[in-house]
């Protein structure tokens, strides 16, 4: 395969990314806190002594989209929205994650976790205890969780250190290398929830598009190869 080949290969596979990540948004278009996703492309060029430079396509980075979600009301007494910039924290297995979804309750130790059973932590990175016999449960704008009039914590708004640092995982979750510092500013709403962010109509539009680019890419490695065949069976006579 000549340069123009491996260039439009290297093109093609940052255009697959860009579809599963394109689809995976779709997929979750009514995923309570999801983020959407793009593919970042970028050049790189290899300079060589003897010969013209070679150029590649590459899509080895994603974009996280933190646009706020539409917030709708739920009512449920667990059910928390951030309006503004944060993360609520939640202890997981592999460590501390950040996450936008809001839908919490109450384990059989009282402790406030997700529906995955990912405890929510506190302002100071502790987990959340809800008597079981609380009944009147109430969450101030800052975060102050009460039950019966008493207050039982408060919860912790976080953003990752380092802005660029944000790494999305499975679901609704995301991961920091440099950690999490506390974020002000934002107001916590009981009894609602935030949605995705992600608009179907234009995922699909730029779905199309990606498809289209990568049939006209297939499309000229497939005369590539029927050049190449014939130059082969020409030269063999």
């Amino acid at each position: 395969m000549d340069v123009s080949g491996y260039t439009t290969l290297t093109r093609q596979t940052g255009l697959m990314r860009e579809v599963q990540t394109l689809a995976n948004n779709i997929a979750n278009a009514s995923t309570t806190g999801f983020r959407r996703e793009g593919v970042v492309f970028s050049e790189y060029v290899q300079r060589l002594a003897d010969a013209p430079s070679l150029s590649m396509a590459r899509a080895s980075a994603r974009n996280i989209d933190l646009t706020q979600g539409e917030i709708s009301v739920t009512g449920g007494s667990f059910d928390f929205a951030i309006e503004g910039e944060g993360f609520f924290l939640v202890e997981t297995p592999e460590g501390n994650r950040l996450t936008r979804a809001g839908s919490f309750t109450p384990s059989d130790t009282g402790d406030l976790v997700t529906a995955t059973g990912h405890r929510l932590l506190d302002e100071g990175g502790g987990p959340i205890f809800v008597p079981p016999n609380a009944r009147d449960v109430q969450l101030a704008p800052d975060g102050t969780l009460s039950a019966d009039g008493a207050p039982l914590a408060r919860i912790g708004l976080w953003q990752p250190i380092e802005p660029g640092d944000l790494r999305h995982e499975a679901g609704t979750l995301f991961a920091t290398s440099a950690g999490e510092e506390p974020v002000s500013g934002a107001v916590i709403l009981q009894g609602h929830l935030e949605g995705s962010n992600v608009s179907p109509l234009t995922e699909v539009s730029r779905l199309i598009e990606v498809q289209r680019a990568y049939e006209m890419g297939q499309s000229f490695l497939d005369r590539e190869d029927d050049r190449l065949r014939t130059v082969i069976q020409t030269l063999g006579r």
